[in-house]
């Protein structure tokens, strides 16, 4: 094993085992942890359909009956509908992408074990993959309209978005095409 092999070896022990007593303590004093305890917990993977897409990185879907609000994990778009912020350079953009792939389509929820099942917001985090597997979020990063966006804790899919984001700057893309966004 190569000393790069051995550092990133430990490093997923030490990211895996922080990561894990961060979504232990983050969650379960969370006052979502008791609102959904026998709802979506215990279905930490569900196969369901969009029913709203807020913006390129949040949407709405119903499971086991109760609408809920999603969080793409690991990506983060422009602002299109925060009120406290003007709509930002691609937001539109990112919004219409995320509907295209969407709105009114079956896709399959992911939870990440790296992550709380719900952030500050009480957005469910997720990956979402469309109905033919393929992964919304690394499209998004890929094409660029989203950028790679990790929270507070590295989570599973992490490198494989940072060498998407690369590409899609090295490419110019979306957000960092000649009508992107300065950065």
């Amino acid at each position: 094993m190569s000393r790069r092999q051995i550092k990133l070896l430990v490093s997923v022990i030490i990211f895996l085992s922080f990561g894990l007593y961060q979504l232990y303590t983050s969650y379960s004093s969370s006052p979502q942890a008791k609102e959904n305890q026998g709802n979506v917990l215990g279905q930490k993977d569900n196969d369901t359909i969009v029913t709203r897409v807020v913006d390129g990185d949040t949407l709405e879907v119903v499971i086991s009956g109760k609408k809920e609000k999603v969080r793409a994990i690991g990506i983060n778009t422009p602002e299109t509908v925060d009120p406290r912020k003007k709509v930002e350079c691609f937001g539109k953009e990112a919004s219409e992408k995320a509907k295209s792939l969407l709105l009114n389509q079956k896709v399959h929820l992911k939870s990440d074990p790296s992550q709380a099942d719900y952030d500050k917001h009480g957005r469910l985090l997720r990956y979402i993959f469309l109905e033919d597997g393929s992964d919304f979020g690394l499209q998004m990063v890929g094409q660029g309209y989203a950028y790679e966006y990790t929270y507070d804790t590295p989570y599973e899919s992490q490198e494989e978005y940072r060498l998407a984001q690369q590409e899609a700057e090295k490419l110019r893309l979306g957000l960092w095409g000649e009508n992107g966004c300065e950065r």
